[in-house]
C-alpha cells in the first residue's frame, strides 16, 4: 500500500473531539467539499492554512480564513494550542514539563538541554560523513523507549528524500542496546520523497498519520536535497526559496499542532568569502531556513569522534560537545 492511500485509510480514525464536525456555522456542503479534498480533523485546517485550503477544497478564500479561525479557536479551547495574550509564567510552568528525546549521548544531550525537543524543529548541519542521519537512525530507537529511558513511549516518522533510511542500521542499534528490533522496526514508518511535489504532498497530509500512529518524532532526511536538485541557476531561486518557505510552515505547524519533534537534517555549501571569515561552509536553503529552525546545530568530524556545535538556539549559549559513531548508534567516547 502507498503512502498516500494509508494516509487517507487512516483519517477517519483520529479523535472524534478535533473532527471538523465540530464547526459551527460551516454549511453542509462545506463539510463535505472539505471531507472529499482529505480534511477530516482541525488539525489538519490548522497545518494547511486558509489559502492551501482554499486551493484544495475549492472555496472562497473568506470562508477559508473563517473556518481556520474556528477551528483555532476550537483547539485553543481544549488545551492542544496555547491561546493569546497568556502570562509568561504559564508558558514557563508548561514549558517545564515539555517532552524531551534522548539522543543516546549524554554529551550530545546536554548541548540541547536535555534532548531532542518536542514542538521544535531541530535541525542538523554538517558535510557528508559528519553523523546526521546516523542521528536520526539512532532518534527513532530513542524516542520509543520509555520516559525513565529518555523516550517518551511513540514512535517515528521517516521522511526520507535521499534514500539513505536503512533498516538493517535500526536493528544494529536495537540489537547493542538490547531491544526487540523487531518491534522497533514495526514502530519506524518511512515515506520516500521522490520530487520536491511528492515532499510537499507528504508533509501537508502527515498529520493524519501522526494522529493514528502515536508519531512523536518526524525525521525529514533531508530539507533541501530535492530542492537543490530540480531548481537549479538564479532563474530558478526565487521559486525555490518560496516553495520552501511553504513547506517549513507546514513543518513548523505540524510540531506545534501535534507536539511532536521534528528533526530534519539539512546539507551545506562552501561560502565565497570562506578564506577571509574562516568558516568554510554555511547551511544551505538561505534565511528561509535558518529563521523557521528552532534549535540549529552544525557538525564536524574530528579524528574518530565527532564534533556538535549549537549556533542557534533562542536560550542555549553557543557551545559544543563530542560524541561518536558506533554500533549502537549516537554515544559518549570511551574514556
Amino acid at each position: 500500500m502507498g503512502f498516500t492511500n494509508l494516509l487517507y485509510n487512516l483519517a477517519f480514525n483520529s479523535d472524534k473531539s478535533f473532527s471538523i464536525d465540530n464547526l459551527k456555522d460551516v454549511s453542509i456542503n462545506t463539510l463535505a467539499l472539505l471531507k472529499k479534498s482529505g480534511f477530516s480533523s482541525l488539525k489538519d485546517l490548522i497545518v494547511s492554512g486558509p489559502f492551501e485550503l482554499s486551493t484544495q477544497a475549492g472555496i472562497d478564500i473568506d470562508e477559508s480564513f473563517l473556518i481556520c479561525a474556528q477551528a483555532l479557536t476550537t483547539l485553543e479551547d481544549i488545551g492542544i494550542i496555547d491561546k493569546p495574550f497568556i502570562p509568561a509564567t504559564s508558558l514557563y510552568y508548561k514549558r517545564k514539563n515539555i517532552g524531551k528525546i534522548t539522543t543516546g549521548s549524554k554529551n550530545f544531550d546536554y548541548l540541547l538541554g536535555g534532548g531532542i525537543e518536542t514542538k521544535s524543529i531541530t535541525e542538523i548541519c554538517g558535510e557528508y560523513g559528519t553523523g546526521k542521519t546516523q542521528l536520526c537512525h539512532t532518534a527513532c530507537v530513542m524516542v520509543q523507549q520509555d520516559y525513565s529511558d529518555g523516550g517518551l513511549k511513540g514512535n517515528a516518522l521517516y521522511v526520507d528524500t535521499e534514500n539513505t533510511f536503512r533498516p538493517e542500521r535500526i536493528e544494529s542499534i536495537s540489537m547493542h542496546r538490547n531491544l526487540n528490533s523487531i518491534k522497533i522496526l514495526d514502530n519506524i514508518l518511512v515515506a520516500k520523497a521522490y520530487s520536491s511535489s511528492h515532499h510537499e504532498l507528504i508533509l501537508s497530509e502527515a498529520g493524519k498519520v501522526i494522529d493514528s500512529h502515536n508519531i512523536k518524532l518526524m525525521i525529514i532526511d533531508s530539507i533541501i536535497s530535492l530542492y537543490r536538485s530540480e531548481f537549479i541557476g538564479l532563474a530558478a531561486l526565487s521559486e525555490r526559496q518560496q516553495r520552501l518557505n511553504r513547506l517549513i510552515h507546514i513543518v513548523m505547524r505540524l510540531a506545534e499542532t501535534f507536539e511532536i519533534a521534528v528533526l530534519l537534517t539539512n546539507q551545506v555549501q562552501s561560502t565565497p568569502d570562506s578564506i577571509f571569515s574562516g568558516n568554510s561552509f554555511k547551511a544551505a536553503g538561505g534565511n528561509i531556513i535558518a529563521h523557521s529552525s528552532t534549535y540549529r546545530i552544525f557538525l564536524r568530524k574530528s579524528g574518530r569522534n565527532r564534533i556538535a556545535r549549537m549556533v542557534d538556539s533562542p536560550y542555549h549559549p553557543e557551545s559544543e560537545i563530542v560524541f561518536t559513531i558506533g554500533d549502537d548508534g549516537i554515544s559518549d567516547p570511551k574514556k
